[in-house]
């Protein structure tokens, strides 16, 4: 299993992929261009430059994180670890709606008032190799959405139809299930993140593995409002989590 790249290599895949004008990004990131193309030579990034580039690339800012191998931020991680058990059962209920009722679902969730922190953050554990590849950076991100190993295994069932076990992803975490082009397309569709810069970011991998499981496909078209709210959620307490689960079955 391949060593998981430096943050200059995943940023010069994806900007190839993109065909980004590295310029145009550093504008949008107001920084200066010599500042991003350090960065992409190897220089070391901070906290700072990391909230401004990623809105210039699309990213959500704890993505960004995750991908720079950086702890995340308190203020950008889950607010609450204790909603991580609520999430599966909700994202299966709101892929259910229409999707005038997703929207409008989300719509509640991102009136709702932001609470204190009164949950440390959870830290997440990787099993496997050390250093890990790619597929840390994935379960990272998961992570930034409240979702641990068996909460993944359900949303990602819900959504793709792809079922394995929490110890597969928990083996993608620490390079010891290898990644598929498949696979990636399943973490594309939680994620909200395109499957081609995944791709790109992850380099070569399989096309597929028979072996990782079975499919029944049920609520893909749900795919990108589920990701909106599941980023979404993860600013919310266990208690207005519980509220919009009344909200969706309403």
């Amino acid at each position: 299993m391949a060593e998981l790249p430096g943050f200059d290599v995943l940023l010069r895949r994806l900007a190839d992929h993109r065909k980004l004008d590295l310029r145009l990004v550093a504008q949008q990131a107001e920084i200066d261009d010599f500042t991003l193309r350090s960065l992409l030579e190897g220089a070391p990034s901070d906290a700072a430059f990391l909230r401004r580039l990623a809105p210039a690339l699309g990213f959500h800012g704890a993505d960004l994180f995750a991908m720079a191998g950086a702890p995340v931020p308190e203020d950008l991680a889950p607010l609450d670890a204790t909603a991580a058990p609520l999430i599966p059962s909700l994202v299966k209920r709101t892929a259910e709606l229409s999707p005038e009722r997703r929207s409008e679902v989300i719509r509640f969730v991102r009136a709702l008032p932001q609470e204190a922190r009164t949950v440390p953050v959870r830290f997440l554990r990787l099993s496997g190799q050390d250093p890990p590849g790619f597929g840390a950076v994935l379960v990272h991100m998961l992570a930034n959405r409240n979702l641990y190993w068996t909460g993944a295994v359900h949303v990602m069932h819900t959504l793709s139809g792809l079922y394995v076990s929490a110890a597969t992803i928990g083996g993608v975490g620490g390079g010891t299930v290898e990644l598929t082009h498949d696979l990636l397309a399943d973490f594309a569709v939680v994620l909200g993140i395109s499957v081609g810069d995944l791709a790109a970011m992850a380099g070569p991998v399989a096309e597929t593995d028979g072996r990782l499981g079975t499919r029944i496909p049920r609520h893909r078209g749900a795919g990108y409002e589920t990701a909106a709210l599941l980023t979404e959620l993860r600013r919310l307490s266990a208690d207005q989590i519980r509220r919009v689960g009344l909200e969706a079955g309403a």
